[in-house]
């Protein structure tokens, strides 16, 4: 197996993602973050295998990260290791939130992904000047101060110790890629990626990934993949001959052909996914022939048709 700092070098192919959180599987917390990095995976070309969502369980933490960090280039986790957002548009105080929490007592993602990997929890001095430097006096804690020890800044601190494995140097094991957070973004085992829940903070950091990222995947100028959208009135049955048969043409040359039914809708949508463009382009005009459909850049852009059988 790999060491970990081989892990961060090699070219990325695969991704996955696991969410951790009782409150997700509950149903108190929407998982918007898993569709935020299914959506950054496709425009940088890796593909996403598998997402995953497990309670606050070190038994499953630890089973999750040493398995996906097995299988998959690029692994991301969400959650556990501060305040849980409770809707998808908290606002920038309950962001800033984050930074004045002490954490919960199921904040167990930092301790069980290093015992995963049998690495110490190391309190991150680099993390530590960011957070007085960045993070403001919560209103509810006016006379807190990082030079005295008290039950809030042990809290505080919990949150800044990392899984470290002390064999070897720290680069590349902390990264800190958003001069406005001091959040760091802690890395295991080379491929392991320790993201906050807070959707805002996740999709902040997950971006400032990409320069580390980008010189890794297969397309290094980070073109990712492309989808062309074919609007059709026909029925998903009506075009499955023909579909298969596209499909099976178009697989050597790495494209997908999907077709998708739109509930309630009078248009459904066939797609070609890949990364030869031209390619792809190509094949348009025989598609929107054999489906009766046009082209169209997002799936609604045809619904309103002036044709009065399709509404």
């Amino acid at each position: 197996m790999p060491f970990g700092n081989d892990r961060s070098k090699r070219i990325i192919h695969t991704a996955g993602c696991i969410i951790i959180g009782d409150e997700v599987l509950g149903g108190k917390t929407v998982d918007l973050n898993s569709t935020y990095m299914a959506k950054f995976c496709f425009n940088l070309g890796m593909t996403l295998k598998r997402v995953e969502v497990i309670g606050d369980d070190e038994e499953e933490i630890v089973e999750a990260v040493r398995r996906m960090s097995e299988n998959y280039d690029f692994v991301v986790t969400s959650g556990g290791i501060g305040p849980t957002s409770v809707c998808h548009d908290e606002t920038p105080a309950e962001v800033e939130y984050f930074a004045h929490s002490g954490g919960r007592h199921d904040d167990i993602t930092y301790a069980s992904i290093a015992k995963a990997f049998n690495l110490e929890l190391v309190e991150h001095a680099g993390a530590l000047e960011r957070m007085k430097k960045l993070s403001k006096p919560h209103r509810s804690q006016p006379n807190f101060s990082f030079d005295v020890p008290s039950p809030a800044l042990e809290a505080k601190k919990r949150m800044i110790r990392l899984p470290i494995d002390t064999s070897r140097s720290e680069e590349g094991q902390v990264l800190f890629v958003n001069e406005e957070l001091w959040v760091p973004i802690s890395v295991v085992n080379g491929n392991i990626h320790i993201l906050p829940g807070v959707p805002r903070l996740f999709t902040s950091l997950l971006e400032g990934l990409k320069p580390f990222l980008i010189p890794r995947l297969t397309d290094p100028e980070g073109k990712g993949v492309y989808r062309l959208i074919i609007s059709t009135p026909m029925a998903e049955s009506a075009v499955a001959g023909y579909l298969t048969e596209l499909a099976a043409r178009v697989e050597p040359r790495g494209i997908k052909v999907g077709s998708y039914p739109r509930w309630g809708k009078r248009r459904n949508s066939v797609t070609l996914v890949g990364r030869d463009k031209e390619y792809m382009e190509s094949l348009v005009p025989e598609v929107e022939k054999n489906v009766q459909g046009i082209r169209v850049e997002k799936e609604e852009d045809a619904d309103q048709s002036d044709d009065p059988e399709e509404g």
